[in-house]
């Protein structure tokens, strides 16, 4: 399996400080900066724009990985990767050509990756799966940060893992020490992490006890 990633979320940083908590996540010695893009048509709210990803890019040297909420994200893959996303996950729900989504991020130089909400089967990813280098299982349905963990997802993780002893699996939403630990047994080695990291006083001793006590 590979090497267990903690990406702290933007979404539960400071909105008024978002450079801030964005050169808080590099230095607490995180993996990456998670960044979750809501169009407030997919989900009932809306969160950032290409220009929070190029402001990121400018303030840290971390890995961005960038999360697109949206119904149709097509039209804007260039907008988030030319600003420095360095992966760009898309949702499975919408009726779109995933296909040719993700092949266009992949052209774009940018990692693909595909999303599913916690009541979405796997077999829907099937036919894309060759196509990307991180699936992500939302842990929560996507629209809103602070929400409470799903454990429905852990199964389909689990049987993920088997067949692919190599791939990137992600968790997100409602993701502390303890649900964490459970999305780690069954096979997640990516988690994407808001308010618990982005509530201590020391991020970075925080992140250190996560690793020390996780085995991905």
């Amino acid at each position: 399996m590979p090497e267990l990633r903690i990406n702290p979320s933007l979404l539960a940083a400071d909105i008024g400080h978002l450079a801030d908590g964005c050169r808080r996540v590099e230095d607490a010695g995180a993996d990456e900066l998670h960044l979750d893009l809501m169009d407030g048509h997919f989900v009932p709210n809306m969160s950032f724009s290409p220009a929070v990803v190029e402001m990121a890019r400018k303030v840290v040297d971390i890995p961005l990985n960038v999360h697109l909420m949206m119904t149709n994200p097509g039209p804007y893959v260039d907008a988030f990767c030319d600003v420095g996303a360095d992966s760009l996950l898309i949702h499975i729900e919408p009726d779109i050509d995933h296909a040719a989504v993700l092949k266009h991020i992949r052209k774009k130089g940018v990692k693909p990756g595909i999303v599913l909400n916690p009541n979405s089967v796997l077999e829907l990813i099937v036919p894309v799966l060759p196509l990307v280098d991180e699936v992500l299982f939302m842990t929560v349905f996507p629209g809103f940060g602070g929400q409470a963990f799903m454990p429905e997802p852990l199964a389909r993780i689990k049987t993920l893992r088997e067949q692919n002893p190599d791939l990137a699996i992600s968790v997100d939403g409602g993701i502390n020490l303890e649900t964490a630990s459970r999305c780690v047994e069954h096979g997640a080695n990516v988690l994407d992490v808001g308010s618990s990291l982005f509530n201590v006083e020391d991020m970075k001793a925080e992140i250190t006890k996560w690793r020390g006590m996780l085995k991905a």
